[in-house]
């Protein structure tokens, strides 16, 4: 496993992102424990959740208990494992996404979280998205008292663009350790945020990493419009033995070392693939297919 720098902190350069673990469609309890160690295993030590991970009509923290459970039943050392939370989004009983950016509200939500997940301090807290109704720079504020009170180690921003970037760098210094933000073979729109990621040296998650990738074939009616986004990942990866989604995040983290992508699994199968594409490396060639 290669790594990453986050803050002060050494994590491996794939994470997992526990979102399907939590929400709707999620698997059974003991094959999410499972893909959980299973990333452990194959050397991942930063696991990637939020209070808002439940399905609709569910309990706020599903997703962190479940983590935490995880953390508690697994056999092996975890003490160099980092867990991340967001917080300041919500469900509606039909499946809905609300946001909640309030001082106030952030400030309850985290110091749930830390109880859920049994810290002291939780690891990375990471303001899930801006609310429109609420002035970003109040909402930094909370997160930055947050810090100060030693509730949260380090913090995050989710959803962001480079003015608000820079707006939180502003408030929270080189205690704010990473972005995440939407990007993947499928969707490199956040590319003027990655770059100012590593001129700051801030750690760019990418949610949705794989994009589109899993549901794509070069066979059949949409051929075309799935090799012009995907094929040359299916090209690689047969060339290599491996899977598109494996090529997929090598390519990512061929993109900066600030880069760490923080793929979904909910089977151990698939979390020991994402986590085997930290050895990886993509020749010249292979990368100049990818990036058109």
């Amino acid at each position: 496993m290669r790594y990453r720098m986050l803050g002060d902190v050494r994590v491996g350069a794939i994470g997992l992102g526990a979102m399907p673990l939590s929400i709707e469609g999620r698997p059974d309890e003991a094959r999410a424990l499972a893909t959980v160690h299973a990333a452990l295993d194959a050397g991942v030590t930063l696991l990637d959740t939020a209070d808002s991970y439940h399905p609709p009509g569910g309990e706020a923290g599903e997703g962190e208990l479940l983590v935490a459970r995880a953390l508690a039943s697994y056999g092996g050392r975890t003490d160099d494992v980092l867990v991340a939370t967001k917080g300041g989004r919500g469900r509606t009983p039909d499946g809905g996404w609300t946001v909640d950016g309030r001082p106030a509200h952030l400030r309850r939500a985290a110091e749930a979280s830390a109880r859920r997940l049994g810290v002291e301090a939780i690891g990375l807290y990471q303001l899930h998205k801006p609310d429109a109704q609420v002035p970003y720079a109040e909402s930094l504020g909370a997160m930055r008292e947050l810090l100060d009170a030693g509730t949260i180690r380090l913090a995050g921003v989710s959803n962001v663009d480079v003015e608000q970037i820079v707006l939180a760098r502003r408030i929270l210094g080189e205690r704010l350790a990473s972005v995440q933000n939407r990007y993947s073979p499928e969707v490199r729109t956040a590319e003027a945020e990655l770059r100012l990621c590593a001129e700051l040296g801030l750690v760019f998650m990418p949610w949705s990493p794989l994009g589109g990738i899993s549901r794509s074939s070069l066979d059949g009616a949409s051929a075309l419009r799935e090799d012009r986004r995907f094929g040359g990942f299916h090209r690689v990866a047969r060339a290599r033995g491996v899977s598109p989604q494996r090529v997929a995040l090598a390519w990512l983290l061929s993109r900066g070392e600030t880069m760490l992508p923080i793929p979904g699994a909910s089977r151990p199968e698939t979390a020991r693939d994402s986590a085997a594409a930290a050895e990886l490396v993509l020749s010249p060639t292979e990368l100049a297919e990818l990036s058109v």
